[in-house]
């Protein structure tokens, strides 16, 4: 397959750029500099720009671009980045595929577990309706633009919980921490995360790609965990303690909105069109994602 990856350069596409490259995938990356070789092409999505040239004889488009959500606090200026950079940068894919004679027939436009809210009771399944906030605002944005798509591209929006890797990821500064014995539970820690590997993440986009999957995808491991699980595994993977617990007033106090909405958010999402489907985990369970986090940080 021919696959264009916006984005690429990101935790998550890098990693799905090599595995792809690996499986022998003829993979060309999106960029914002001059492009270096017949594996980039420059885009610019901000101004919408992107010759639709790129796109012809592509097979698939997969879409992971966007401003950093945790990384910064959210100021309004902040907000708005992380708003525009991803809807300018899905609507100019999309736009890019309608002017093509034959458009791409798979565009994979990641969406996050952001989309049911904060706080929602129960199990949170594809066909659950979006919360309230910013994060399931923007989803729901984030999700009707990529359905912008020209007629008979099939639209898959992978709706991504935390993503547990060697180098942080979602857990930021929290994984050092940990390293060092100094971390410990956010919280009350009592709130569900929907977690998965790397790895996982990696090849349930990589499956997304073939499968017959359209729609919004819940994207996280078979296993629900808490925060306090998910810390103490962790921890245990790397030989060290977590009693440092950060209280939830503090979160609130130093993230604002942030620590609401992301850091204290309790999701227990389901991935059950993903598990229908076929997909198998190589981290199904914590205790494997955490040992495989380990290892590989050590490595």
């Amino acid at each position: 397959m021919r696959i264009v990856i916006a984005g690429a350069s990101g935790m998550i596409g890098t990693a799905l750029a090599e595995h792809l490259s690996g499986q022998g995938e003829d993979v060309v990356r999106l960029v914002r500099r001059a492009a270096e070789g017949p594996g980039e092409a420059r885009w610019d999505p901000a101004a919408g720009g992107l010759d639709e040239s790129v796109l012809d004889g592509a097979d698939a488009v997969v879409n992971l671009s966007g401003a950093g959500i945790g990384d910064r606090p959210w100021t309004r200026r902040r907000v708005r980045e992380i708003r525009e950079s991803r809807l300018h940068a899905t609507r100019t894919l999309t736009s890019a595929m309608g002017r093509l004679g034959t458009p791409p027939a798979v565009f994979i436009s990641q969406s996050a577990s952001g989309y049911y809210g904060a706080s929602r009771p129960g199990l949170l399944r594809e066909d659950s309706g979006p919360g309230t906030g910013m994060l399931a605002n923007l989803c729901v944005e984030w999700e009707k633009a990529a359905r912008t798509a020209p007629a008979g591209v099939r639209v898959v929006a992978p709706r991504t919980g935390v993503v547990l890797s060697p180098s942080g990821g979602a857990l930021g500064p929290v994984l050092p921490l940990l390293k060092l014995g100094l971390g410990g539970p956010l919280g009350n820690g009592r709130q569900f995360w929907p977690w998965i590997s790397l790895a996982d993440e990696v090849a349930a986009l990589s499956f997304l790609l073939r499968a017959e999957l359209e729609g919004s995808v819940n994207v996280c491991a078979p296993e629900s965990a808490d925060v306090n699980a998910i810390v103490a595994s962790l921890a245990a993977a790397f030989h060290r303690p977590a009693i440092l617990r950060v209280p939830a007033p503090v979160l609130r106090l130093v993230l604002g909105q942030l620590a609401e909405e992301l850091v204290l958010a309790d999701q227990r999402m389901e991935p059950a069109r993903l598990a229908g489907a076929g997909f198998q985990w190589q981290h199904p369970a914590l205790a494997d994602a955490t040992a495989w986090v380990a290892g590989a940080a050590a490595r």
